[in-house]
Protein backbone atom coordinates (compact mmCIF):
# COMPACT_ATOMS: atom_id res chain seq x y z
CA UNK A 1 0.00 0.00 0.00
CA UNK A 2 1.40 3.37 -1.07
CA UNK A 3 0.73 6.82 0.34
CA UNK A 4 -2.12 8.71 -1.30
CA UNK A 5 -1.56 12.46 -1.51
CA UNK A 6 -3.03 15.49 -3.24
CA UNK A 7 -1.71 18.92 -4.17
CA UNK A 8 -4.30 21.58 -4.99
CA UNK A 9 -3.15 23.61 -7.99
CA UNK A 10 -6.17 25.80 -8.70
CA UNK A 11 -9.79 25.67 -9.85
CA UNK A 12 -10.56 22.02 -10.71
CA UNK A 13 -6.90 21.11 -11.02
CA UNK A 14 -5.01 18.94 -8.56
CA UNK A 15 -2.09 16.54 -8.62
CA UNK A 16 -3.17 13.22 -7.13
CA UNK A 17 -0.59 10.62 -6.12
CA UNK A 18 -2.26 7.23 -6.07
CA UNK A 19 -1.01 3.63 -6.30
CA UNK A 20 2.28 4.72 -7.83
CA UNK A 21 0.71 7.07 -10.40
CA UNK A 22 0.84 10.87 -10.63
CA UNK A 23 -2.56 11.98 -11.88
CA UNK A 24 -3.74 15.47 -12.86
CA UNK A 25 -7.43 16.38 -12.74
CA UNK A 26 -8.93 18.81 -15.30
CA UNK A 27 -5.70 20.60 -16.28
CA UNK A 28 -5.85 24.41 -16.03
CA UNK A 29 -2.45 26.11 -15.93
CA UNK A 30 -2.99 29.46 -17.68
CA UNK A 31 -2.50 32.76 -15.91
CA UNK A 32 -5.44 35.09 -15.16
CA UNK A 33 -7.26 36.13 -18.32
CA UNK A 34 -10.59 36.47 -20.10
CA UNK A 35 -11.72 33.74 -22.48
CA UNK A 36 -14.09 35.12 -25.09
CA UNK A 37 -15.83 33.17 -27.82
CA UNK A 38 -18.71 33.96 -30.13
CA UNK A 39 -20.09 30.48 -29.54
CA UNK A 40 -19.52 30.22 -25.78
CA UNK A 41 -20.07 32.17 -22.58
CA UNK A 42 -17.20 34.50 -21.65
CA UNK A 43 -15.23 33.04 -18.74
CA UNK A 44 -12.89 35.02 -16.49
CA UNK A 45 -9.95 33.37 -14.75
CA UNK A 46 -8.93 35.38 -11.69
CA UNK A 47 -5.76 33.60 -10.51
CA UNK A 48 -2.98 31.50 -11.95
CA UNK A 49 -1.94 28.00 -10.88
CA UNK A 50 -0.03 27.27 -7.70
CA UNK A 51 2.31 25.12 -9.80
CA UNK A 52 3.18 25.92 -13.42
CA UNK A 53 2.77 23.18 -15.98
CA UNK A 54 6.53 23.14 -16.58
CA UNK A 55 7.15 22.52 -12.87
CA UNK A 56 4.76 19.60 -12.44
CA UNK A 57 7.32 16.86 -12.87
CA UNK A 58 6.29 13.57 -14.44
CA UNK A 59 2.58 13.01 -15.05
CA UNK A 60 1.26 9.51 -15.70
CA UNK A 61 -2.39 10.29 -16.37
CA UNK A 62 -4.82 13.16 -16.92
CA UNK A 63 -8.46 12.80 -15.89
CA UNK A 64 -10.41 15.25 -18.06
CA UNK A 65 -14.10 15.45 -17.21
CA UNK A 66 -14.82 17.30 -20.47
CA UNK A 67 -13.04 19.48 -22.98
CA UNK A 68 -15.52 22.14 -24.05
CA UNK A 69 -14.92 24.72 -21.31
CA UNK A 70 -11.73 26.62 -20.52
CA UNK A 71 -12.25 26.24 -16.77
CA UNK A 72 -11.65 22.51 -17.20
CA UNK A 73 -8.90 22.48 -19.80
CA UNK A 74 -7.21 25.71 -20.85
CA UNK A 75 -4.41 26.43 -23.32
CA UNK A 76 -1.63 25.21 -21.02
CA UNK A 77 -3.75 22.19 -20.13
CA UNK A 78 -4.02 21.34 -23.81
CA UNK A 79 -0.22 21.63 -24.05
CA UNK A 80 0.10 19.03 -21.29
CA UNK A 81 -2.21 16.65 -23.13
CA UNK A 82 -0.41 17.32 -26.42
CA UNK A 83 2.81 16.01 -24.89
CA UNK A 84 1.29 12.55 -25.09
CA UNK A 85 0.25 12.08 -21.47
CA UNK A 86 -2.46 9.37 -21.38
CA UNK A 87 -5.76 11.19 -20.90
CA UNK A 88 -9.14 9.72 -20.05
CA UNK A 89 -12.21 11.71 -21.03
CA UNK A 90 -15.48 11.57 -22.94
CA UNK A 91 -15.86 9.97 -26.36
CA UNK A 92 -16.37 13.43 -27.83
CA UNK A 93 -13.11 14.68 -26.33
CA UNK A 94 -11.25 11.71 -27.79
CA UNK A 95 -12.72 12.57 -31.19
CA UNK A 96 -12.01 16.31 -31.00
CA UNK A 97 -8.63 16.64 -29.29
CA UNK A 98 -5.36 16.26 -31.13
CA UNK A 99 -2.36 14.22 -30.09
CA UNK A 100 -3.77 10.70 -30.03
CA UNK A 101 -3.35 10.30 -26.27
CA UNK A 102 -6.99 10.96 -25.34
CA UNK A 103 -8.98 7.81 -24.63
CA UNK A 104 -12.75 8.20 -24.66
CA UNK A 105 -14.88 6.26 -22.19
CA UNK A 106 -18.61 5.64 -21.95
CA UNK A 107 -20.34 5.63 -18.58
CA UNK A 108 -19.28 2.60 -16.48
CA UNK A 109 -16.51 1.70 -18.94
CA UNK A 110 -13.13 0.92 -17.34
CA UNK A 111 -9.50 1.43 -18.28
CA UNK A 112 -6.46 -0.07 -16.55
CA UNK A 113 -3.17 1.76 -16.07
CA UNK A 114 -0.53 0.12 -13.93
CA UNK A 115 -2.27 -1.29 -10.87
CA UNK A 116 -5.17 1.16 -11.16
CA UNK A 117 -8.60 0.58 -12.68
CA UNK A 118 -10.34 3.81 -13.69
CA UNK A 119 -14.07 3.62 -14.38
CA UNK A 120 -16.05 6.41 -16.02
CA UNK A 121 -18.89 7.71 -13.86
CA UNK A 122 -22.05 9.40 -15.17
CA UNK A 123 -22.24 13.17 -14.71
CA UNK A 124 -24.61 15.98 -15.65
CA UNK A 125 -23.15 19.48 -16.01
CA UNK A 126 -26.30 21.34 -14.99
CA UNK A 127 -30.02 20.67 -14.71
CA UNK A 128 -31.76 17.97 -16.79
CA UNK A 129 -32.01 19.15 -20.38
CA UNK A 130 -28.79 21.19 -20.33
CA UNK A 131 -26.77 18.56 -22.19
CA UNK A 132 -27.10 20.17 -25.66
CA UNK A 133 -25.64 23.41 -24.28
CA UNK A 134 -22.86 22.08 -22.05
CA UNK A 135 -21.96 18.82 -23.81
CA UNK A 136 -21.06 15.42 -22.36
CA UNK A 137 -19.25 15.15 -19.04
CA UNK A 138 -17.92 12.22 -17.01
CA UNK A 139 -16.48 11.59 -13.57
CA UNK A 140 -14.13 8.81 -12.52
CA UNK A 141 -13.76 6.07 -9.92
CA UNK A 142 -10.23 4.91 -9.10
CA UNK A 143 -9.61 1.48 -7.62
CA UNK A 144 -6.48 -0.54 -6.87
CA UNK A 145 -5.73 -3.52 -4.66
CA UNK A 146 -4.99 -2.49 -1.06
CA UNK A 147 -5.57 1.19 -1.91
CA UNK A 148 -8.43 3.55 -1.04
CA UNK A 149 -11.24 3.94 -3.55
CA UNK A 150 -11.35 7.47 -4.95
CA UNK A 151 -14.26 9.19 -6.69
CA UNK A 152 -13.57 12.22 -8.89
CA UNK A 153 -16.88 13.91 -9.63
CA UNK A 154 -15.92 16.12 -12.54
CA UNK A 155 -18.39 18.91 -13.33
CA UNK A 156 -21.44 17.05 -12.05
CA UNK A 157 -24.43 18.87 -10.56
CA UNK A 158 -26.78 15.89 -10.22
CA UNK A 159 -27.44 14.33 -6.81
CA UNK A 160 -29.55 11.55 -8.38
CA UNK A 161 -26.46 10.50 -10.35
CA UNK A 162 -24.36 10.62 -7.18
CA UNK A 163 -26.87 8.30 -5.51
CA UNK A 164 -26.72 6.00 -8.53
CA UNK A 165 -22.93 5.88 -8.23
CA UNK A 166 -23.20 5.28 -4.49
CA UNK A 167 -25.48 2.33 -5.17
CA UNK A 168 -22.62 0.65 -7.00
CA UNK A 169 -19.55 1.83 -5.10
CA UNK A 170 -20.39 3.14 -1.62
CA UNK A 171 -18.72 3.48 0.73
CA UNK A 172 -16.06 5.49 -1.08
CA UNK A 173 -12.87 6.22 0.84
CA UNK A 174 -12.05 9.59 -0.73
CA UNK A 175 -14.30 11.87 -2.80
CA UNK A 176 -12.89 14.69 -4.92
CA UNK A 177 -15.98 16.86 -5.35
CA UNK A 178 -16.14 19.68 -7.90
CA UNK A 179 -18.26 22.28 -6.12
CA UNK A 180 -18.50 26.07 -6.44
CA UNK A 181 -22.06 26.17 -7.86
CA UNK A 182 -20.82 27.38 -11.24
CA UNK A 183 -23.37 29.55 -13.04
CA UNK A 184 -23.65 31.25 -16.43
CA UNK A 185 -26.31 33.56 -17.88
CA UNK A 186 -27.51 31.03 -20.46
CA UNK A 187 -28.61 28.51 -17.82
CA UNK A 188 -30.44 29.63 -14.68
CA UNK A 189 -29.19 26.80 -12.47
CA UNK A 190 -26.06 25.44 -10.84
CA UNK A 191 -23.71 23.72 -13.29
CA UNK A 192 -21.70 22.04 -10.53
CA UNK A 193 -22.53 21.03 -6.97
CA UNK A 194 -23.35 23.84 -4.60
CA UNK A 195 -21.93 23.63 -1.10
CA UNK A 196 -24.99 22.03 0.49
CA UNK A 197 -25.31 19.47 -2.30
CA UNK A 198 -21.62 18.63 -1.99
CA UNK A 199 -22.14 17.78 1.68
CA UNK A 200 -25.20 15.70 0.75
CA UNK A 201 -23.18 13.90 -1.92
CA UNK A 202 -20.47 13.05 0.60
CA UNK A 203 -23.04 11.44 2.89
CA UNK A 204 -24.57 9.46 0.02
CA UNK A 205 -21.14 8.18 -0.98
CA UNK A 206 -20.19 7.31 2.59
CA UNK A 207 -16.97 9.22 2.00
CA UNK A 208 -14.32 8.98 4.71
CA UNK A 209 -12.53 12.06 3.34
CA UNK A 210 -13.61 14.81 0.95
CA UNK A 211 -11.37 17.06 -1.14
CA UNK A 212 -13.20 20.13 -2.41
CA UNK A 213 -12.18 21.43 -5.83
CA UNK A 214 -13.66 23.91 -8.31
CA UNK A 215 -14.42 26.67 -5.76
CA UNK A 216 -11.66 29.18 -6.56
CA UNK A 217 -10.03 31.17 -9.37
CA UNK A 218 -12.99 31.67 -11.74
CA UNK A 219 -15.53 34.50 -11.67
CA UNK A 220 -18.51 32.28 -12.53
CA UNK A 221 -18.10 30.11 -9.42
CA UNK A 222 -20.88 31.42 -7.17
CA UNK A 223 -19.96 29.51 -3.98
CA UNK A 224 -16.62 30.10 -2.30
CA UNK A 225 -14.28 27.78 -0.45
CA UNK A 226 -15.51 29.34 2.80
CA UNK A 227 -19.09 28.39 1.96
CA UNK A 228 -18.01 24.82 1.22
CA UNK A 229 -16.18 24.64 4.55
CA UNK A 230 -19.27 25.93 6.35
CA UNK A 231 -21.42 23.22 4.75
CA UNK A 232 -19.01 20.55 5.99
CA UNK A 233 -18.34 22.16 9.37
CA UNK A 234 -20.02 19.49 11.48
CA UNK A 235 -18.82 16.49 9.46
CA UNK A 236 -15.06 16.45 10.00
CA UNK A 237 -14.45 14.89 6.57
CA UNK A 238 -13.40 17.92 4.48
CA UNK A 239 -9.64 18.01 3.98
CA UNK A 240 -7.72 21.28 4.18
CA UNK A 241 -5.82 21.71 0.91
CA UNK A 242 -3.71 24.90 0.89
CA UNK A 243 -2.62 25.96 -2.60
CA UNK A 244 0.49 24.20 -3.80
CA UNK A 245 0.92 22.14 -0.62
CA UNK A 246 1.16 18.35 -0.80
CA UNK A 247 -1.41 16.89 1.61
CA UNK A 248 -1.17 13.28 2.78
CA UNK A 249 -4.51 11.48 2.48
CA UNK A 250 -3.28 8.32 4.19
CA UNK A 251 -2.40 4.86 3.00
Amino acid sequence: MSTTAITFIGGPTALLEYAGLRIVTDPTFDGPQVYESAAETTLVKTAGPAIARQDLGPVDLVLLSHHGHKDNVDWEGLELIAQGVPTLSTRQAANDLFGGSVIGLDNWESYDLGAVTITAMPALHGPPGSEPHVGPVIGFMLEAADEPTIYVSGDNASLPLVRQIAGRFAPVDIALLFAGAARIEAIDADLTLNSTDAATAAVALGARLVVGLHTEDWAHFSHTRAQLEAAFDSTGVLVSTPRGVRVDLGS
